[in-house]
Order: C-alpha cells, then sequence, then structure tokens
C-alpha cells in the first residue's frame, strides 16, 4: 500500500529541546509523533478509543534537524476482528521547503477498546 503524501495527519516543527548530544531529534520524540498520528487514524476507523500494542520494523533512514518541518502520514493498512495495522511514514522538509526527506517508517498495530478498555470489534467495512 502506498501512502497518500497530499496530507499530514501530523504537522509538527521540533524545538531545541527535543535535540540529543550529537544535534538530532531524540528517537523517542519521533516515535511520539507516530504514536500519535497513528492513534489519530486508528481512532477514526474504530469510531472510538483504541491503543497501541505493537510497533513493526521502525527505521531510522535519516536523522531530523532542528528546523525542520516534520509530516507525519498515516494510513489504514488492514484491519482484523479487533484490531487494525496502521502504516506510518514521516517526512523532514528542510532548506526552507526546497528539501524533503523520508526519515523513518513503522507499521503500528492498534486494538480498538470498549468502555472496559477491553478488546472490541472493528466494523469489517
Amino acid at each position: 500500500m502506498t501512502i497518500d503524501h497530499k496530507n499530514p495527519v501530523l504537522r509538527v516543527v521540533p524545538g531545541p529541546g527535543d535535540i540529543n548530544a550529537n544535534g538530532h531529534i531524540f528517537g523517542g520524540w519521533v516515535l511520539s509523533q507516530m504514536d500519535i498520528a497513528a492513534g489519530i487514524v486508528a481512532s477514526r476507523r474504530a469510531g472510538g478509543s483504541v491503543a497501541t500494542i505493537a510497533i513493526e520494523r521502525m527505521e531510522f533512514i535519516a536523522p531530523i534537524h532542528l528546523r525542520d518541518v516534520i509530516s507525519v502520514f498515516a494510513e489504514v493498512e488492514r484491519v482484523g476482528r479487533t484490531s487494525m495495522a496502521i502504516r506510518i511514514e514521516v517526512i523532514a522538509t528542510r532548506d526552507r521547503g526546497v528539501t524533503d526527506i523520508k526519515v523513518t517508517e513503522a507499521l503500528f498495530t492498534f486494538v480498538a477498546l470498549d468502555k472496559q478498555h477491553c478488546p472490541r470489534p472493528v466494523d469489517p467495512a
């Protein structure tokens, strides 16, 4: 499945507090932005609360720098009985919008939750 890069789910600029000793953005900061975006998509698809249960194959392809604009793209890749796989790609835009670089990607799995925070079925349609 190819992600539509027209409309990011989330767009954010990392700040000085998000930088590690090497001058790049902390991996945990990026992961949290990805989880937020994936959660938005999963919650919309499930029509309610969801929880992250797994992250597959997250790979850092290129570093994120201070002043990069980070765009997080997400889409539903597959739906199971109670779970959904959400494909995430993160693009860093730098050089005042001239350069776009894919910095990471992953597959997040979410489970739909009922009011008692137990797994519930996801509408297959």
